[in-house]
């Protein structure tokens, strides 16, 4: 009888691509999810004998070892088994025959090479098949990543669009953002980002041997999204300096950037904040088949000292001083979640997991991290406690659940989640003898709205009774002190906590609990015009007495342009008032801030921070705050239906903000499935304030709900976004 040879492999492609829900990655390469068959078949070159079997191998990562659980050998049963690798034999007609595979619901994920032989009284080798890529599994219920809701796996797994919450909390504003996780090259950057990780460069086959678990495989992609200890994707910046990169602010998605990365041989891509980590990370993950969804937290501590509270400290004037002030409270910071199970936590804990890829900012001049792990917080086996790896910039995975209910004890980075959303924010007046004192600050309450975008629409749902009891009741406040008891507690640390400062300062937690006096006067700004881009801002200050005796009060006001983390760029205002008030009297301070005051210095943020320093008769002070974003304009139409391969016309309407004329505008158009790549249109010179539209096509070539985003550029003003979703119908 003569040996029997492989002549053709039939992927089955299309029908696996389906079944799998991978028909959306582009190329030839074989992409199915792990714990669920696949079918292929074989052309040999003489029938297949009843008494002959085949004998699979298939293999991942190098040095592949079945101890190691990278390399499975196997041949044709009946038998299911859900623990192992298994191969049924499908059906047979002269030289074909057609197999199908399973992994079990826990395989490792990643790029796998199959082989086979068959059986027979001659030695065999086995014969090379071809590669096939290997995904989590969302739809199977015994993998760890299982998700119930169908709606929500389209959502959170093969959406490849949506969108980031930016602004402050009383004015939250959408921005579009390209996860592109199924554009061209995607998929293999996302494994070339596994193997691009310091613990893959230590022990490639180790770390693979890994890669079955989704807390290993997220928290190694968290901390690969940010370049700070390993040549990462993403490169952080929050100067407000962007010279020789990207400002994060003109990124509309990630496929830009892990191109960039890709192609630049793993040079960190210049540059990010926030959103821009969350954006990259979540397209990685769902990538990856790991349901992930961008969460934006308004009001976001950053308590570097990890005492529960954001001490700010401020002169007369309500001014922040940088050099004392080491925690800082974000208008906004965004992170993600990707729903998985606990297997290292217990069941209370499965479900949705916080992952953080910012790197907190680093302090000035030290270079140590913003955050640096506490060693009473590492678990066994924490990477963090590998002396390579001290103060890795990642954070995560933290379980939602164990953050709403004070477990901070658990694995991994729950002290610093729980701050972002719980900690206090405490002003302190300090004076120039150095003293300091507590400020009466209408305690803005951190952790608010935190949002995330809607299953299936663009609306934002409020996700804040995720993380938190309702604000001051009963059981939240008994959460706190849970958390601040595992926190500070005697035991843990074999003495009192004991918060440190530069300087020599030192504060007692007891000292952040007592709450600052409560003046007799309350204050407000109010805007009494929209705050609109290029033109002047008219507010005022009202300060109300709250007793029945006449007050004289100090009013210093200050305002400056900010970045999103509310570091002040450039003084824009400052004046002093005395007002008297008579009893239970309200008066008004005008506030004006023309255009040409803060033209120059306003960033890409468009944020503007105001504050009143109100220090009334008896010693007794208050501070007032504001945080001001400028609003835009600019709209997007398609005018017509949108159908695969069909030309459809866009009309774009833009505003000249100034009151001067402006030329060198452009529009940058992109979106996935209805465009390659990015457009770049040139905008015609506009006179002050005018209005102008601007038509161009686009030829959709994907079908379904498609996100459309168009930035109005130029180089007098910070860009203008905008976004629209286009239902594209297939072809008919």
């Amino acid at each position: 009888m003569t040996g029997i040879r492989v002549t053709e492999v039939d992927w089955q492609q299309l029908s696996n691509g389906t079944a799998h829900h991978t028909q959306e990655y582009p190329g030839s390469e074989l992409v199915v999810r792990r714990g669920q068959r696949f079918t292929f078949t074989l052309e040999l070159n003489r029938p297949l004998e009843s008494e002959e079997t085949v004998i699979f191998t298939v293999e991942t990562g190098p040095q592949a070892s079945e101890a190691l659980r990278t390399k499975a050998v196997f041949q044709t049963s009946e038998l299911e088994r859900a623990d192992t690798w298994m191969a049924v034999k499908e059906a047979q007609t002269e030289n074909s025959v057609t197999f199908s595979l399973a992994s079990p619901p826990n395989a490792i994920i990643g790029r796998y090479q199959l082989s086979a032989r068959v059986s027979s009284r001659r030695k065999q080798s086995d014969r090379k098949l071809g590669e096939f890529i290997l995904l989590f599994n969302p739809w199977c219920p015994e993998d760890d990543v299982f998700l119930d809701s169908e709606e929500e796996r389209q959502e959170y797994v093969l959406n490849d669009s949506g969108i980031i919450f930016r602004g402050v909390e009383k004015r939250i504003r959408a921005q579009g953002w390209n996860f592109g996780q199924f554009e061209e090259d995607i998929l293999n950057i996302c494994l070339s980002i596994l193997d691009r990780t310091p613990s893959y460069q230590d022990d490639p086959a180790t770390d693979v041997s890994h890669r079955h678990d989704p807390v290993y495989v997220t928290r190694a992609v968290s901390a690969m999204v940010n370049s700070n200890n390993d040549r990462g994707v993403v490169q952080g910046q929050w100067q407000g300096k962007y010279g020789g990169g990207t400002s994060p602010l003109h990124w509309r998605g990630s496929v830009a950037i892990l191109h960039k990365w890709f192609k630049g041989r793993f040079k960190p891509v210049k540059y990010g904040q926030c959103w821009v980590f969350a954006g990259v990370l979540c397209t990685v993950l769902r990538c990856l088949g790991i349901a992930t969804r961008v969460v934006s937290n308004f009001n976001s501590a950053h308590d570097t000292d990890r005492n529960l509270s954001v001490d700010k400290y401020v002169d007369s004037f309500g001014r922040t001083l940088e050099d004392l002030t080491e925690d800082s409270m974000w208008n906004f910071h965004v992170w993600n979640e990707s729903w998985f199970a606990r297997q290292d936590l217990g069941p209370s804990y499965n479900g949705w997991q916080v992952l953080d890829a910012t790197p907190q900012e680093e302090s000035e001049g030290t270079g140590s991290a913003g955050w640096v792990p506490d060693s009473r917080f590492l678990t066994p086996g924490d990477t963090h406690a590998h002396p390579s790896c001290a103060g890795v910039f990642r954070c995560g995975p933290a379980s939602v659940t164990a953050i709403r209910e004070g477990d901070v004890h658990l694995a991994h980075d729950g002290p610093f989640v729980f701050a972002e959303v719980n900690a206090d924010y405490i002003t302190w007046l300090w004076n120039d003898d150095e003293s300091r004192e507590r400020v009466y600050s209408d305690t803005k309450k951190i952790g608010r709205c935190i949002s995330t975008k809607a299953v299936g629409s663009d609306s934002r749902v409020d996700i804040t009774s995720l993380y938190k009891y309702p604000e001051g009741s009963r059981k939240e406040r008994q959460v706190y002190s849970n958390a601040v008891k595992k926190l500070f507690s005697v035991e843990a640390s074999g003495r009192r906590a004991r918060v440190r400062r530069g300087g020599g300062r030192g504060l007692w937690r007891d000292d952040l609990l007592e709450p600052a006096t409560k003046p007799s006067i309350t204050g407000k700004f109010k805007v009494l015009e929209p705050p609109v881009l290029g033109h002047d801002l008219k507010l005022a200050l009202c300060l109300t007495s709250l007793t029945s005796r006449a007050q004289r009060v100090q009013v210093n006001l200050s305002g400056a342009t900010i970045l999103y983390t509310r570091r002040p760029v450039a003084e824009i205002l400052h004046e002093s008032h005395t007002v008297k008030l008579g009893p239970e009297e309200e008066k008004k301070i005008p506030i004006a801030i023309s255009y040409s005051q803060y033209k120059e210095d306003l960033t890409e943020d468009k944020k503007i921070l105001l504050a009143a320093m109100c220090l009334v008769t008896k010693g007794e002070k208050l501070l007032v705050e504001k945080d001001i974003t400028l609003e835009d304009f600019i709209t997007i139409k398609v005018l017509g239906p949108a159908v695969v391969g069909v030309a459809v016309a866009v009309e774009v309407m833009v505003l000249n903000p100034l009151s001067e004329r402006v030329k060198d505008c452009m529009l940058m158009v992109e979106g996935s499935g209805l465009l390659q790549g990015q457009l770049s249109i040139d905008v015609p010179s506009l006179e002050p304030q005018e209005k102008a539209s601007v038509q161009f096509k686009i030829t959709p070539f994907k079908s379904g709900p498609r996100q459309l985003q168009v930035d109005f550029v130029s180089p007098h003003f910070p860009d203008i976004k905008g976004f629209v979703i286009v239902h594209v119908a297939t072809a008919k």
